[in-house]
């Protein structure tokens, strides 16, 4: 990675990001110019600069301090969001709200996401993962088979574990992602197009009617029955829409980013696919890592309600101000060699996940996937290899492979050993 300084691309334009994070950026950036004021381009919505955070102690300090850097509003401007574009749900959807309204939001949705109803989805994860290995090619005469490992697995399997979670009919799961993915792939300042957004209030709004109707005892209905054991009160129809319009894309795309990413790196790095195959019990650490190594929301947003100072520079009340996580895990100041692929590495203080009021709701529910997916496919192959170009996901918020044609070996019958011995 270069210590001069680079051509510093524009950070609001998605297409910064076809070939992939631009990592040199922000190698500088965290050695010269740790919160650095971006001018506004052509491509900035609003029209106006922003902050960039890229150091690990600096992002960290903003996601603690949710009274000076709101995810709401702040100076005055009556729309904040975790974007570069104020966005009118903020003050709505969970992500885009401050206590005391974040706290309400949170602890209703919570009382769907309990360990125990998070952990009875692993036994069906576990079999449709393993049906969408089976229905791969039959392994050709050498024991290897090609296929896309983002299409035919990662992009599958977090976007069924989604609709199990939001009750979804299995019927209905393949237009949802191909809204998703042309809002996604589409040049919009938002996470995805104004039209997916749309489409997924619209089919939002039918399904909350129908769960109410017909209560069915899973996640997603719990979360609509809830009430606040302070007032009663319960999730409006405008919040549970919301909700979905919030969990649906960022639970199918996030856990497809890691799991893709995933196994890129081990096409590029067979030596650690091989060690964790040699010592299942490493499974924990290396989720950990493919979370550090992907992070796959790469910034969020927050806008500062006062006057403040970060890394020495002085923020004005209702600045944006974005923190990159993406540059926090790759910071040498906290993460010894951090451009290597360690599964073993401990600790690994990442920030993947988030940090503070807004650490991930869905964190268990992708650790869960990203075990069941490394299981299925530690179990079946023994080495992955290239079969062609990737190709990323030009998206500055939820970036990862859109395509990843490989080449896996098929392992000796019986799966790969689990080590006795655990580790940290």
């Amino acid at each position: 990675m270069t210590t001069t300084e680079p051509s510093l691309v524009d950070l609001s334009d998605n297409e910064s990001f076809r070939n992939g994070f631009p990592h040199d950026t922000f190698v500088w950036l965290r050695a010269n110019d740790p919160v650095h004021w971006h001018e506004p381009t052509a491509k900035t919505p609003d029209g106006e600069g922003f902050w960039v955070v890229s150091r690990h102690a600096d992002v960290v300090a903003v996601q603690r301090d949710a009274a000076t850097y709101s995810s709401e509003r702040g100076g005055g401007r009556e729309r904040g969001g975790t974007g570069l574009k104020d966005e009118r749900t903020a003050g709505t959807m969970l992500n885009m709200t401050d206590d005391p309204q974040h706290q309400r939001l949170r602890s209703l949705v919570n009382r769907g996401f309990t360990p125990r109803a998070v952990g009875a989805l692993e036994a069906e994860l576990r079999r449709r993962a393993a049906s969408l290995l089976d229905r791969l090619p039959a392994p050709d005469a050498t024991g290897a088979v090609e296929f896309d490992a983002v299409v035919d697995f990662s992009r599958e399997l977090p976007a069924q574990a989604i609709c199990l979670v939001l009750g979804v009919p299995e019927s209905d799961r393949a237009q949802l992602l191909e809204w998703l993915d042309r809002g996604i792939e589409e040049d919009t300042p938002s996470i995805v197009s104004a039209d997916t957004r749309r489409h997924l209030r619209e089919y939002a709004t039918d399904l909350i009617a129908t769960k109410r109707a017909n209560p069915d005892g899973g996640i997603m209905s719990t979360i609509i029955e809830a009430r606040s054991d302070d007032d009663g009160s319960q999730l409006s129809d405008a919040e549970l829409i919301a909700f979905f319009g919030l969990l649906f894309p960022a639970g199918a795309e996030t856990t497809r980013s890691a799991i893709g990413g995933a196994v890129k790196v081990f096409v590029d790095h067979p030596e650690q696919y091989e060690r964790l195959r040699a010592d299942r019990s490493l499974l924990p650490t290396a989720i950990e890592e493919i979370v550090r190594w992907t992070t796959p929301s790469v910034y969020k947003r927050r806008t500062a309600t006062i006057d403040t100072t970060l890394g020495g520079r002085t923020i004005r009340a209702g600045d944006k101000v974005t923190f990159w996580e993406m540059s926090a895990n790759r910071d040498d100041t906290v993460f010894d060699d951090p451009f290597r692929f360690d599964v073993g590495r401990h600790p690994n203080p990442h920030v993947g996940f988030g940090w503070g009021v807004h650490f991930c709701l869905g964190a268990s529910l992708a650790r869960l996937e990203m075990k069941t997916a490394l299981d299925a496919l530690l179990d079946r192959y023994a080495s992955f290899d290239s079969a062609g170009p990737h190709e990323w996901m030009p998206n500055n918020r939820l970036f990862g492979l859109k395509r990843l044609p490989v080449r896996a070996v098929v392992a000796p019958a019986g799966p790969a050993p689990h080590a006795e011995e655990s580790h940290p």
